[in-house]
């Protein structure tokens, strides 16, 4: 693949972010419609269905023979080499609520690695983008990961899975270690967002487990284009289907991964009978 074609591709996902974003916006603090997945939290509203619906009649036109993968319509076109990976609604939870930070994740993966990507973040006003040979911006502003080294000297986030409420390794031991090792830990409820506060330097590192593809592609992308370091847990590499990351810049990566590898999940005898009984209700 040439520059010129990146360049386009860039160009496209940019453009479709941010008409989801604009179509989130019509919808916002209007919804008439907001129904569960079957999990508590997991929601969809109307709002994620307009945007995905745009977004993807945008790149199909665009894009006919680059495939998809998105949260709310699941796999189409071509299933091999390229594939954009789109939510159309990062946040749902937060836009449900009023709540306004949310997001239009629009990721292109090349044979399952993020290659680039944008984020629109329709109530600020900001579309974080990249490519190769192009970098990461902020709307067209160069951004780059913090130069951060200390976790007692970083601002972290994070999140938790819909799935808290019925496993015991649902990051609760995490963050409260972490909360004690640094200056903070910010839950913002858009993992697409934080990546991209990565990205920028707004936050020094990230880590969550129980995430999906299309939460994860575009930000990865635009962590490592802004010089973050991106991987699974322990010693694992980053997999974009494995659902846990630790993103950072490159001189607290090392450090947040190690203090994570030390973490044992919280157990039944210190999390307590009433808290299990809660979570398996």
């Amino acid at each position: 693949m040439d520059q010129q074609q990146i360049n386009d591709l860039h160009a496209i996902a940019r453009q479709a972010a941010e008409l989801g974003g604009a179509v989130l916006m019509t919808h916002y603090g209007q919804l008439t419609s907001i129904r569960s997945k079957g999990r508590i939290g997991d929601l969809v509203t109307e709002a994620d269905l307009a945007a995905e619906a745009e977004v993807l009649g945008l790149l199909r036109q665009r894009t006919p023979e680059v495939g998809i993968l998105a949260e709310e319509s699941g796999l189409s076109g071509p299933n091999q080499g390229l594939q954009w990976v789109v939510d159309p609604l990062d946040g749902t939870t937060n836009f449900a609520h009023g709540y306004p930070f949310f997001a239009t994740s629009v990721g292109l993966t090349l044979e399952g690695q993020p290659l680039l990507g944008a984020i629109a973040v329709p109530y600020l006003k900001q579309t974080y983008h990249g490519g190769p040979g192009l970098g990461a911006l902020c709307n067209d502003v160069p951004i780059h990961v913090s130069d951060c080294t200390s976790l007692q000297d970083s601002l972290l986030v994070t999140g938790f899975a819909y799935d808290r409420h019925s496993r015991l390794d649902n990051n609760y031991a995490e963050f409260c270690t972490l909360t004690h090792q640094s200056r903070g830990v910010r839950r913002g409820g858009a993992a697409a967002v934080d990546l991209a506060f990565v990205a920028a330097g707004l936050v020094d590192g990230y880590w969550e487990r129980g995430l999906a593809p299309w939460d994860l592609a575009a930000g990865v992308a635009l962590v490592e284009l802004a010089g973050g370091v991106v991987s699974g847990y322990g010693d694992a590499p980053f997999d974009l289907h494995e659902g846990r990351i630790v993103a950072a810049g490159p001189g607290l990566h090392a450090p947040l991964r190690q203090c994570l590898a030390g973490i044992a999940p919280l157990d039944g005898a210190s999390y307590g009978a009433a808290a299990l009984g809660a979570m398996g209700s």
